[in-house]
């Protein structure tokens, strides 16, 4: 199989991935051990139901701007993309059963698969791609979730009905990588009037391709995916796969000790030990292409002066995050490349902002910010306050508690405002109405973040601080627009060493991801939750 001119570049930098996943669920430098997935004893069989947890509705729908978090695990079972993520995270066949990059590097041609239905029983063709990425993604007043992946796209042309060709403004090596991430395939006649806004598509019953498809969306409660009948590729195991909608962290816990879940991502790491000593669960730990961050909103003057940008970073102890929300399962970050990737880190900005509230001081008096008679800053005669967005997810709350604890000290005044979920997602993310907003980006398997970065990104892409750098948006460019892997390495590592000093975002830690499971799952690929959902037709449960 041809998958063209990068295809050792991705293979590459997804074996190292894979290397780290091995060594980090055997024994972590930075956080206790945990235990690990027991192999299946029998083979496969067929029936059962498994159910996950999620935090709040889904949209189903992955070019939604509204698909965040909980969106992206039924999006990636429901929704094939020309490409997925393999199991050595490099990208595999989906849609698409092959790929070719021409010469000169300015465009992909994808062979798609030949005789795939729709779940209602329509054909799939090549016209669904080209309306999906030149009706959908690539129209700017549409907003779509991702459109900034894809800023190097001009069109997708259709070249038979099997066949389409990414015609391309500048190289763009990592396009199939970017393909095999939130990147599902919608179906062009049924959404051809409204391809982002139809409720009964987004939250009813979306036609699609993949494994499963939605059986019955009950807002609040529960999303329900039964086999896809017209399903390509071999059928699923699994008779259901339920989401049920689960917002506290603490009860899912108590659902998963009850045996209520089969599988989940473990955001209260206080209750590890309490997984890994009840029967039946099985823990597992594995690091991620994520990173936790804190934004500011450069339409703020206050935080355009890099000085206290770079003293909120050191007023915070960031160690002590990883330590007391994390209980360990993490490590620092000064970039927004992870170790994970291990091709391209750069360990040596692991220590380059150490906790120093005396040095935050010194900065932020450099930039203006001076003790007035309550002990706050001020400037100008106004005191340095402001309010920080809270969404109810996850670490987030208590996170923000310490933040705000930790800038207190230096004379900074942060008032958090706690936002269900969604409603956050909505004013912070999608509107962009914010002040200061701490959450996290996890990305493909690849170092090519244009997308948050950018400045074509800012407004309504995924560059949420709007922050704007030509000298950023050169590497981001460069990076970009080579396949060879040294030349690339050195690009990243400039980005990476460009984006510490200068701070687009205020990098926080880069967590691991916790998984919990049911003993009696099988087939779940030894991935991160997220990208092990492309495989949840593989999964089966053994009979007891």
């Amino acid at each position: 199989m041809r998958l063209g001119l990068s295809s050792f570049l991705f293979r590459t930098t997804a074996a190292i991935v894979v290397a780290a996943l091995a060594v980090s669920a055997c024994a972590s430098p930075t956080a206790p051990g945990v235990s690990t997935a027991p192999s299946a004893a029998a083979g496969p069989v067929s029936g059962g139901t498994v159910t996950i947890p999620i935090g709040a509705d889904p949209t189903l729908n992955p070019w939604s701007p509204n698909a965040f978090v909980e969106s992206l695990f039924i999006n990636r079972v429901i929704f094939d993309g020309l490409t997925k993520p393999g199991k050595d995270l490099a990208p595999a066949p989906d849609l698409a059963e092959s790929w070719t990059i021409a010469p000169d590097g300015l465009s992909w041609t994808f062979k798609l698969r030949s005789g795939v239905k729709w779940s209602d029983g329509q054909p799939f063709t090549a016209d669904d791609v080209a309306f999906t990425f030149n009706d959908v993604v690539l129209k700017p007043d549409l907003g779509a979730q991702n459109r900034a992946s894809y800023a190097a796209v001009k069109s997708v042309t259709v070249v038979d009905p099997t066949t389409v060709r990414f015609d391309l403004s500048r190289k763009f090596a990592a396009l199939p990588s970017f393909l095999a991430y939130n990147a599902g395939i919608l179906p062009k006649h049924v959404l051809t009037a409204d391809p982002l806004k139809t409720t009964t598509f987004n939250k009813g019953t979306p036609v699609s391709t993949g494994p499963f498809k939605v059986d019955k969306y009950t807002s609040g409660q529960s999303v329900s995916l039964v086999r896809n009948e017209n399903y390509f590729g071999p059928k699923p195991y699994l008779d259901k796969l339920v989401f049920t909608v689960v917002a506290d962290p603490n009860t899912q816990v108590a659902q998963a000790l009850s045996g209520d879940l089969q599988i989940m991502i473990l955001d209260n790491k206080a209750a590890v030990d309490r997984m890994k000593s009840t029967a039946g669960l099985s823990v597992v730990a594995r690091p991620l292409v994520q990173y936790y961050w804190l934004s500011l909103n450069q339409t703020d003057s206050r935080f355009t002066d890099v000085r206290v940008r770079q003293a909120f970073v050191t007023a915070n102890d960031r160690a002590a995050i990883i330590k007391s929300v994390e209980l360990g399962y993490g490590s620092i970050a000064n970039s927004p490349i992870t170790p994970a990737l291990a091709a391209y880190y750069d360990p040596s900005l692991a220590s380059k902002y150490p906790y120093d509230p005396a040095n935050a001081t010194e900065l932020l008096k450099a930039a203006g910010w001076t003790p007035g008679a309550n002990g706050v800053l001020q400037k100008d005669g106004k005191p340095f306050q402001f309010t920080m967005d809270v969404g109810q997810r996850g670490v987030l709350e208590p996170v923000n508690a310490l933040i705000q604890q930790d800038l207190k000290k230096v004379g900074v005044i942060v008032d958090l405002n706690t936002m269900e979920w969604n409603s956050y997602i909505q004013k912070d993310v999608v509107r962009r109405e914010y002040t200061a907003t701490v959450n996290w980006w996890t990305y493909p398997s690849d170092p090519d973040v244009f997308p948050y970065y950018h400045s074509s990104a800012a407004g309504k892409g995924f560059n949420i601080p709007g922050y704007q750098d030509p000298k950023l948006d050169d590497l981001l460019v460069q990076g970009q627009s080579t396949s060879d892997l040294e030349a690339r390495k050195a690009v990243y590592k400039q980005l990476q060493q460009y984006t510490s000093e200068v701070l687009p975002y205020l990098f926080l830690w880069y967590p691991q991801e916790i998984d919990v499971l049911s003993t009696s799952l099988k087939g779940v690929p030894e991935l991160g939750l997220r990208d092990a959902m492309h495989y949840a037709g593989e999964w089966w449960l053994a009979k007891k």
